[in-house]
């Protein structure tokens, strides 16, 4: 175990959860506002949870599974993530849209940010959405990090909304 909150346990990815992966990066919610991994099946699920487990390693970090403490259903994933273009680390999360509404992603984000102060000693956290994605735009600011404009990432067709942990 990674992390623990009040109704949730964030554990690392492993290769049996290749058929949730699949699932979550599927969903409508995930492509229109995180985008399209290339994920299809379970063959590239389990690509995809490789490269999870290379973040682990290589950075002390990454996107955990979030279960629910209540039924040990995986219901998203949430953490840290080291992004190409942006100087620090990014906060990031995704759950299943059956898991929308009741307020998961607030409480494994602002986990996963204390986590990267306390236990990593990061100084600088920053997170990146879509400016039409109002729910995370709103989770973002609930969990402290500030409104710091627009980025464009690399590879990316469109500006980012842009929020930070530094002080404006």
């Amino acid at each position: 175990m990674i992390l623990e909150t009040e109704r949730l346990v964030l554990n690392e990815l492993t290769p049996e959860d290749a058929p949730f992966i699949l699932e979550l990066l599927m969903s409508r919610g995930f492509r229109e506002n995180i985008g399209d991994r290339g994920v299809r099946d379970l063959e590239s699920a389990g690509g995809y949870i490789e490269r999870a487990r290379a973040g682990y390693a290589a950075n002390g970090f990454g996107l955990w599974r979030c279960d629910v403490k209540a039924t040990g259903e995986a219901a998203g994933l949430a953490g840290l993530v080291q992004r190409d273009g942006l100087e620090h680390p990014d906060v990031g999360y995704a759950f299943l849209e059956r898991f929308w509404g009741r307020g998961y992603a607030s409480e494994a984000a602002a986990a996963s940010l204390a986590y990267g102060r306390e236990t990593l000693g990061l100084r600088v956290i920053v997170a990146i959405t879509t400016h039409a994605n109002l729910g995370s735009i709103a989770v973002l600011k609930k969990i402290g990090l500030r409104d710091a404009g627009t980025i464009r990432l690399p590879g990316y067709k469109h500006d980012s909304a842009y929020f930070t942990t530094e002080p404006g």
